[in-house]
């Protein structure tokens, strides 16, 4: 019976072995715990707060935290947890959570990286104008920015990429980016815009994509190599308006020259005009005050500017003067005429009066003494002043009319006595009247006033004598015309001959007056009407005094 037991009690034995096996001891559960840490990346901006979590699995966990040189405030615990809040964190650090359990201390490690947005992006333009075939540099840089080696930087004209950069071979320790590059200018690169454009990538961290971009800088291409010319006359009349042009070539842009222009310290307004790579300006002046003034041309395109300067010499001289004792005086009359220098003309000029016999030492005046004939109605006489001023002869004259008065005439050669008509054809009397003021002509036929205007047919009732009266102011004279009426064909014949002869007699004169053509007095010429005007109302304003004058010397 006894042996029937033992393998009962060897049976049980092992099964309570076996349970026992399968029991662990406190110490075995203690090595199984784990430490973990909330959140496993941690991507946290530059400067911001940070929450970190740090639990374990063991049941009765014992002394327990987070180790980093971090600012940290715990802000919440349980049995198996705690929390910290890491505030101002400004660069990428390694923070280890720990926990012990039964004795056994775990910890597991988190890294913690600052990341810091490319929000100010500066563009620099070195210079901002640059002649043409010169080096400028376009230099990008970001102030803060981290991880460098997330960053890229690309430099754009007009939004064509011009150059990439990206810093993955950055080790050192950084927050600033630069770019650099050296562009020779061209004419096309006139008025490009430039800008710089940052883009931090931190998808491979867990995190985003952040943009920057810089102001828009405008460059601008110039050339300006040759030095401005100012063109004007080296004497200047005091006074007197004269233009000034103020010319540059191989300039570009020629649109924008600025041009400023100065006699002395007088500023001048001037117009400006370009063409292609042409700009000048034009600007009138006047000089006030007589000796050695400078003209002075500043030309200024974006930083560059050039001056250039024009010794001019301002004069006085005005015209001289012509005085002529009467201007209208009658037939006969002894008149003096004198031409003297003006007295605001420096140094005294020499004088030269028409009809005179010499020329003037300078300074001194000129006159003639002459007995005003019928002839002399309508002559110019003309005084001339010449000046030299630094080296170089100037003129000037005056002139002036003269109208000499007297009675009317009828002189055969513009009424003639004589006259023929031919029978059927349209015909008027020739009679044209001398005298000044100009005379009235009347002329009678059988008692009767015929208009001097109008042709009449011819017939033989036009036979006969007429009667012609010219009268003005200073008296009257008549003449008697014959007048004959031929027949047709008689007066065709007679007629070509006259024509004929009239022809060849006009051909000669015409040859002889283009080979030994005269020189001619100069005069100042009025339109006819204005003329005829003038002088019929000078006439009239003076032919009375002289009629009177006439009639106390019983002319």
């Amino acid at each position: 019976m006894l042996l029937a037991f033992l393998p009962r009690m060897e049976m049980l034995l092992f099964g309570i072995w076996t349970l026992l096996t399968l029991i662990p001891c406190p110490g075995a559960i203690e090595e199984l715990f784990e430490v973990s840490v909330w959140p496993n990346q941690a991507l946290v901006e530059f400067g911001q707060s940070l929450v970190i979590n740090c639990s374990t699995t063991c049941p009765n966990p014992g002394p327990s935290g987070i180790e980093t040189f971090l600012k940290k405030i715990q802000v919440g615990k349980g049995l198996q947890w705690k929390e910290f809040l890491l505030e101002d964190v400004t660069e990428n650090s390694v923070l280890q959570c720990f926990f012990s359990c039964a004795g056994i201390q775990k910890d597991t490690s988190l890294d913690i990286i600052v990341y810091q947005p490319p929000e100010q992006v500066i563009l620099e333009l070195q210079p901002a104008w640059v002649a043409v075939d010169e080096a400028f540099t376009v230099k990008c840089q970001v102030p803060s920015v981290t991880p460098l080696e997330n960053l890229t930087l690309t430099l754009l004209q007009d939004n064509e990429e011009l150059h990439r950069k990206n810093f993955v071979s950055m080790t050192v320790a950084s927050q600033r980016a630069e770019v650099t590059i050296s562009v020779r200018a061209q004419r096309e690169n006139d008025r490009c815009n430039f800008s710089c454009h940052a883009e931090l990538d931190l998808s491979s961290q867990g995190g985003g994509l952040f943009h920057g971009n810089s102001a828009i800088k405008l460059l601008r291409i110039f050339e300006f190599s040759q030095s401005p010319q100012i063109w004007i006359s080296s004497l200047l009349e005091v006074g007197m308006a004269e233009t000034v042009s103020c010319k540059v070539s191989r300039v570009f842009p020629a649109k924008e020259v600025i041009f400023l222009m100065f006699l002395g310290d007088q500023e001048l307004s001037p117009f400006l005009f370009w063409r292609e790579d042409t700009a000048w300006a034009n600007a009138t002046v006047r000089a006030m005050e007589t000796g050695d003034q400078e003209l002075s041309c500043i030309v200024s395109l974006g930083p560059m500017e050039q001056k250039t300067r024009k010794s001019v010499y301002v004069y006085s001289f005005p015209p001289p003067i012509l005085e002529i004792e009467e201007l209208y005086p009658l037939a006969g009359t002894d008149i003096n005429v004198t031409c003297s220098g003006h007295v605001l003309t420096s140094p005294s000029p020499t004088l030269q009066l028409q009809g005179a016999p010499t020329l003037s030492a300078p300074g001194e005046t000129v006159w003639l003494l002459l007995t005003a004939r019928e002839e002399d109605d309508g002559r110019n006489f003309s005084c001339e002043a010449s000046l030299e001023v630094q080296g170089q002869r100037l003129v000037k004259h005056t002139v002036t009319q003269l109208h000499v008065l007297y009675k009317p005439r009828l002189e055969e050669s513009g009424c003639p006595g004589n006259q023929t008509w031919v029978e059927g054809m349209e015909q008027m009397l020739t009679c044209v009247p001398e005298g000044n003021p100009v005379p009235a002509l009347e002329c009678t036929w059988n008692g009767m006033i015929i208009d001097l205007e109008v042709p009449q047919k011819a017939t033989q009732n036009h036979t006969g004598t007429y009667c012609c009266t010219a009268t003005n102011k200073l008296g009257s004279v008549s003449k008697d015309i014959d007048v004959t009426v031929e027949g047709l064909d008689k007066g065709v014949n007679s007629t070509l001959f006259i024509i004929i002869v009239v022809l060849g007699v006009g051909g000669i004169t015409l040859a002889l007056y283009l080979n030994y053509r005269p020189c001619k007095m100069k005069r100042k010429k009025l339109p006819y009407r204005q003329k005829k005007y003038n002088k019929e109302e000078e006439d009239n304003q003076f032919a009375v005094q002289q009629a009177e004058k006439c009639n106390s010397h019983n002319c």
